[in-house]
């Protein structure tokens, strides 16, 4: 009986923890991809996790195979999903997680072959965010603000997100030696920099910021943006802020800085019709699937940028002001 016991535990018991194959991955994953991209993927192996715990738990719904990543096992996990009303985007999210994690398992000789790749993904919605009009999106940030600190910096993180088509971590983790005049260096998805230009509005609005940004900043800080207690203002502080101003001013609509760079997109391809162009300043390679991504030279990028983006080009007034160069 000790030897049938023996044998059945040595069955059923995996040749690798779950949790441990986990945790190697994300510090894998840790040495090339953002923080963001890190705990995005955490937050959806997680939630595999506890789904893998529960069914170990349940002989009944127990996958075949003991528990082995299979496409049987995968599948069942996104049907999980989907039954508790999770959205195709988001499930498409987690199976690229898995996926990415078999890859680290094959890699690593724990698993012979990727089973994700065996199973049908969920088909995402194409529609992306509608962007701001264009008209309506200048009066909004137009509007006079009441010139204290915090409007000031509020300004110059609006302009700045349309003029360069920011994402909301690149904006956050933007330092001080990261301006260069008339662009922005900016660490993309992938911590791959790319260099974007800075319109003159944004570039006013920032001028006006660094004025008074001492008034907020600790002596030590060097981000650009920070917030009361002196220190870098977070992407939940950045999205709130946005909200704020956008009910300040009577935007009739939810602003968010994702949609602000979908703006930033959409209103320069009406303009430039360069796709290829605008990928580069977006540091998108897919923009349109249809479109291979082509490297173009900066100053191809700058003229691009300043013929068609609605507020790179200086109006009179703009030409007196110390912050513009030529």
């Amino acid at each position: 009986m000790a030897e049938k016991a023996a044998e059945t535990t040595a069955e059923t018991t995996p040749k690798w923890q779950l949790a441990g194959a986990v945790a190697d991955f994300l510090d894998e994953l840790g040495r090339t991809a953002s923080a963001a991209t890190v705990d995005a993927y955490r937050r959806d192996l997680a939630t595999f996790e506890n789904w893998w715990h529960a069914q170990a738990n349940d002989t009944d719904a127990r996958p075949p195979d003991d528990q082995a990543l299979t496409s049987h096992t995968l599948r069942r996990f996104l049907a999980a999903e989907r039954s508790r009303g999770m959205a195709p985007r988001s499930l498409k999210r987690r199976r690229a997680a898995l996926s990415r994690l078999c890859e680290h398992l094959v890699a690593a000789g724990r698993l012979d072959y990727n089973p994700v790749g065996l199973s049908r993904g969920p088909r995402a919605p194409k529609d992306l965010p509608r962007p701001v009009d264009v008209d309506l999106l200048a009066r909004f940030l137009d509007t006079p603000h009441d010139g204290s600190p915090l409007s000031v910096r509020d300004q110059a993180m609006l302009e700045l997100l349309y003029s360069s088509g920011l994402r909301l971590a690149e904006l956050a983790a933007l330092d001080l030696p990261d301006l260069h005049g008339g662009r922005v260096r900016v660490l993309g998805k992938g911590n791959k920099p790319r260099q974007v230009p800075v319109g003159s509005r944004a570039r006013q609005a920032i001028d006006q910021w660094l004025s008074v940004r001492s008034v907020l900043a600790a002596d030590d800080e060097t981000a650009l943006f920070v917030g009361q207690q002196g220190h870098r203002l977070g992407h939940r502080a950045i999205q709130a802020r946005l909200v704020t101003q956008a009910r300040r001013r009577g935007l009739p609509e939810h602003l968010h800085p994702h949609r602000l760079r979908h703006s930033f997109a959409s209103h320069l391809l009406e303009s430039s019709q360069d796709l290829r162009a605008v990928q580069e300043l977006l540091g998108h390679a897919n923009l349109s699937t249809t479109q291979v991504y082509t490297r173009l030279d900066w100053q191809h990028l700058a003229e691009s940028y300043d013929k068609a983006h609605p507020r790179a080009r200086r109006s009179r007034s703009d030409d007196s002001h110390p912050g513009d160069t030529p």
